[in-house]
């Protein structure tokens, strides 16, 4: 993502911030004149989440700018009145890292749980890293599995990792708030926070304990599993 986008992005998130605390805060003082109004407001407010959902962040913009436009007329005129945000806080820049071979809902429900944390940064092994940890290549290749992941919506930025598998590089380049780790990333989780601590970072690291369990299979060998004995 470009830093263009990226600070498109930052200024669509802040427009629907101060919306969603203006609707929150909202005081109708005179019914009959207002309440359509409010409508068109609120149906703007729905087109710039759409539109920052579809990356279209400068649509997104003019959607809340003039929602944001309607209500500020209305309380000029003492027919509402509610209140804009303070201050607006940037998110947090959350870190994961892995395979996400074979998408399946275990790493819907990890990324989800991750970008609860703030701005999603995803960073997608190598097929070298992975042949290398795993002793197997992958069965989708490293551009496949990229793009995939930039799809899900719980992604705001993903990136190939280095071949060389450089954890310091990859701090010092994203410098995350957060790094998060799934339940089945100990030995990485250790690595992280050594190098952390030789760095001297501030960085907050997160593990995520419990497995998505609702559906089987949940696991990308569960899914190669099933696969094989299906068309043994």
């Amino acid at each position: 993502m470009e830093l263009k986008d990226k600070e498109l992005k930052e200024k669509a998130l802040k427009y629907l911030n101060n919306l969603k605390t203006a609707f929150s805060t909202l005081i109708v003082k005179e019914y009959d004149k207002t309440l359509e109004i409010i409508d068109l407001a609120r149906l703007y407010l729905k087109d710039a989440e759409y539109y920052f959902n579809r990356a279209d962040y400068i649509t997104s913009i003019a959607c809340s700018s003039y929602a944001e436009g309607l209500l500020d007329s209305l309380r000029k005129q003492k027919l509402v009145d509610f209140n804009w945000p303070s201050k607006y806080t940037p998110r947090k820049t959350v870190l994961v890292g892995g395979v996400f071979d074979l998408i399946h809902l275990g790493h819907i429900y990890f990324l989800k749980k991750a970008s609860e944390y703030g701005r999603l940064i995803v960073i997608v092994a190598r097929d070298k890293t992975v042949i290398k940890e795993k002793k197997r290549s992958p069965i989708l290749n490293e551009k496949q599995r990229l793009e995939i992941i930039k799809s899900i919506r719980y992604v705001d930025e993903a990136y190939l990792g280095s071949e060389s598998f450089d954890i310091r590089n990859v701090l010092t380049t994203f410098k995350p708030d957060i790094i998060v780790f799934g339940p089945d990333q100990d030995k990485l989780l250790e690595k992280v926070k050594q190098t952390i601590n030789e760095l001297g970072l501030n960085t907050k690291v997160i593990k995520i304990k419990q497995k998505y369990n609702d559906t089987v299979p949940n696991s990308t060998s569960q899914i190669i599993e099933k696969i094989i004995k299906t068309f043994e």
